[in-house]
């Protein structure tokens, strides 16, 4: 069962990823990003929200251990606080802000615990 979850984690981020990487307009859109007259945020977006989380979450798969999956979890992790501070500081729109820090935080929780 455990294999099972961690391997859906994994797709879950390969999934997230791909709209960012494939379609960053779509993930800026998403996340109510908006153009700064440049191409560089899509660039930014395509790797940072895209690329990275694709191989993050087919590295785990390839590599099928549970170190890999933990260290997916804490790369959520990271997300969580880093939206977690935005919360508090910068104060995003908040059903949205909580959602997408639900998604990471459970998924940072699930990975982390499960893979220890």
């Amino acid at each position: 069962m455990i294999d099972l979850l961690n391997i859906a984690a994994a797709l879950i981020t390969i999934a997230l990823g791909a709209i960012g990487w494939l379609s960053p307009r779509t993930a800026a859109s998403a996340l109510d990003l908006q153009p700064a007259g440049s191409t560089m945020g899509l660039s930014e977006l395509r790797a940072s929200a895209g690329g990275l989380f694709v191989a993050l979450g087919l590295g785990a798969i390839l590599i099928g251990a549970p170190l890999a999956y933990l260290m997916l979890g804490l790369a959520y992790a990271g997300a969580a606080l880093g939206r977690a501070t935005s919360l508090v500081i910068d104060r995003p729109p908040l059903a949205k802000a909580l959602f997408y820090f639900a998604v990471e935080a459970v998924l940072a929780l699930w990975l982390i615990l499960a893979n220890l």
